[in-house]
């Protein structure tokens, strides 16, 4: 599904991740583990194509990201990975319909309400399609980004420290919800986090050490 070869990233002279080799099949499931500073979150925007790296490889879906750029790499990303952030970045003037129908028009595929409707029913926040962001509970927001990072049925799921704000009970829906969904349609599941509570949930694991500075 995405393989990396010699990545690295750098802020100027400052390192902020390297990684030599990593490969990930379709439909696998994936901890990205290390200690906050380790470049999780770096590399998590490398895989999704926010970030070009320093040095190296990036090859997601068959296709090498260095040869796209600037509206063809935003398309490639809107229908081909689903990125949930740490900060949800919920679209505060339009409701939770409107944020995952936005989504869709963003990544230039038809605005598809049917989907759109069931997706939400099957996290258990269908009846909270016409609510603003600011009426969601953290919970109620964390589904919503579950959804709109899933509407597109893309083939890479990244997650990044889903689990950081929410209680043990929650932690575990949140990780079943995200599992769940890219299983339904085969993706790629990446989830970036150094909860101890996460490990166990995943199959495999890839660690990042704390890159020297």
């Amino acid at each position: 599904m995405f393989v990396l070869t010699g990545v690295a990233q750098r802020y100027g002279r400052t390192p902020a991740v390297r990684i030599d080799a990593w490969r990930a099949q379709p439909g696998e499931h994936w901890l990205l583990a290390g200690d906050s500073g380790s470049g999780k979150t770096t590399l998590l925007h490398i895989l999704a194509g926010l970030t070009t790296p320093t040095e190296g490889s990036v090859v997601v879906g068959g296709t090498d990201l260095a040869t796209l750029a600037g509206s063809a790499r935003d398309r490639w990303r809107g229908r081909s990975v689903g990125l949930v952030p740490q900060r949800l970045h919920l679209v505060a003037a339009l409701d939770v319909r409107s944020n995952l129908l936005l989504a869709q028009f963003l990544a230039g595929l038809p605005q598809d309400r049917a989907r759109v409707d069931e997706l939400l029913a099957a996290l258990g926040v269908g009846d909270l399609a016409l609510r603003y962001p600011r009426q969601l509970s953290q919970g109620q927001a964390q589904r919503v980004a579950v959804a709109r990072a899933v509407v597109n049925r893309p083939a890479l799921v990244l997650a990044d420290e889903p689990t950081a704000s929410l209680d043990d009970s929650h932690a575990a829906a949140t990780l079943r919800l995200l599992r769940q969904q890219a299983e339904a349609t085969g993706a790629t599941l990446v989830v970036a986090s150094h909860d101890a509570r996460v490990r166990p949930l995943l199959p495999h694991t890839r660690m990042l050490a704390q890159t020297p500075r």
